[in-house]
């Protein structure tokens, strides 16, 4: 009888629990023997920071239909969702929290299949260094090392606090991860609030805040100012056929191109182009070369962002409500500077029309994804060359099977967030859950082959 094969899931949020599952699910149907370690810094194994909320108002912004841990079982999700009393359809846009939930207990639910072929450990720590050799060894920051075959990191998307430097330390007003704590309904006390960033996040903050308190006033402010466009409700229309993406794309002007001319005679169908060109992202992504790639992002990213990630109609609904009525403001421009008060801040926006002062009695930071580059286990790899960045600083340098590129000897994969900067597309769960089943399926086979060698 064989060994089990040895892997350690670093971080089990949304990304490393789809990982968990699939390596359960690959074992079960292999019928080799498995020893999993899951470590958490939160210990709650399963929902992640976007899905912990319990906010009935915020809402998934994909459809339940494409939101199931299986691509090979796609109303997973929906037949969950409705054994829990909801009225859930493919294309229904369930609370976000139920998500969280569904992660949690589809985990559980793998386990329990797996018994008699895999035994999971469960560890409440932070990782805070791997040193590769006869495996990797997992250093904790309180329990003792763990060594496995193979480690799957998925820390999930970074959070930067872009106002440390504005703000004194320890600044009671200011929220600086709106999804740890109590959530954004503590900065609902009727004073103003100021958010970085009007995306998803800053949709669901502004919701929270003025349903709780009647007199709240949201201010958002990014570099752009623009919103996420919103989901079609009811059926997609009929679409008249659109040019295949091109074979090969060498710059932006080019993929700006074929965006012309697919929507020039039908503009109103942008959501059916996205779609289509969603699944050939990563291949046109790889063919670019780093500075068209930096061009990208810094150009035409946000464009697309609030195209792609689109909000739920009914939470595009209530931020159109909230705009018309004065009760969330839209500013285009920059945070340059903050002066606590006693009643909250002065904050100095910089605009593209100049300076403006807005008095808040809250900040709320919504800026999105980072690289991860704050998180001190992924700093220490890239200082020791375990892992390096990818060439435009999204996240990890990874092979196309997500092995982490660095002094290892290809025993340390990643998922999710992270290889952002080599896939463009990897931050939703279709994404994901691919990428997990893929690397469930590399590591048992690549320990079946060690095994069968000796």
């Amino acid at each position: 009888m064989t060994e089990p094969v040895r892997v350690a899931v670093i971080g089990v949020g949304a990304s490393g629990a789809l990982a968990a599952v699939h390596l359960l699910r690959a074992v079960i149907d292999r019928g080799r023997g498995l020893h999993l370690v899951l470590v958490d810094r939160g210990g709650e194994f399963g929902p992640g920071l976007a899905y912990r909320t319990t906010d009935p108002e915020h809402l998934l912004n994909t459809p339940a239909g494409k939101m199931s841990a299986f691509h090979d079982d796609p109303g997973h999700f929906v037949r969950w969702s409705r054994a829990r009393g909801r009225e859930a359809e493919d294309g229904t846009f369930l609370p976000r929290g139920d998500y969280g939930r569904y992660l949690t207990e589809t985990l559980v639910a793998e386990e329990k299949r797996a018994d008699g072929v895999a035994t999971v450990e469960r560890i409440t720590a932070t990782a805070v260094g791997l040193k590769p050799g006869e495996g990797v060894t997992v250093e904790l920051d309180g329990p003792a090392p763990i060594l496995a075959d193979t480690v799957v990191l998925a820390p999930g998307a970074g959070h930067g606090d872009p106002l440390a430097a504005l703000l004194p330390a320890g600044s009671d007003r200011y929220v600086a991860d709106p999804w740890r704590g109590p959530g954004p309904a503590a900065a609902a006390d009727g004073s103003p609030v100021l958010v970085l960033g009007t995306g998803l996040s800053m949709m669901d903050i502004a919701v929270s805040v003025t349903r709780t308190h009647p007199d709240t006033v949201v201010h958002a402010v990014s570099r752009h100012g623009l919103l996420p466009r919103p989901h079609r409700s009811g059926p997609p229309p009929e679409v008249a056929s659109v040019p295949e993406p091109p074979e090969r794309a060498g710059s932006v002007r080019d993929l700006l191109g074929y965006a012309r001319r697919c929507l020039a005679q039908e503009p109103e169908h942008w959501r059916e182009f996205v779609d289509r060109l969603r699944p050939h992202t990563a291949r046109l992504w790889r063919q670019l070369e780093p500075g068209e790639r930096r061009r990208f992002l810094d150009r035409v990213n946000r464009f697309w962002d609030v195209h792609r990630h689109r909000a739920a109609p009914a939470t595009h609904h209530r931020t159109r409500e909230l705009l018309r009525s004065g009760r969330l403001r839209l500013h285009r421009g920059r945070v340059e500077r903050v002066r606590p008060t006693a009643a909250g801040f002065d904050v100095g926006l910089a605009t593209p029309a100049g300076h403006r002062e807005i008095p808040v009695g809250w900040l709320v930071n919504a800026t999105g994804f980072r690289t991860g580059d704050g998180d001190p286990l992924l700093r220490r790899l890239f200082t020791d060359g375990t892992a390096r960045p990818d060439q435009v600083g999204l996240g990890m340098a990874t092979g196309r099977d997500g092995r982490v590129l660095g002094g290892h000897d290809g025993r340390i994969y990643t998922l999710g967030a992270l290889r952002r900067g080599e896939e463009f597309e990897s931050t939703a769960v279709p994404e994901i859950r691919s990428q997990a089943a893929a690397i469930a399926e590399a590591t048992v086979g690549t320990r079946e082959e060690e095994v069968t060698r000796r």
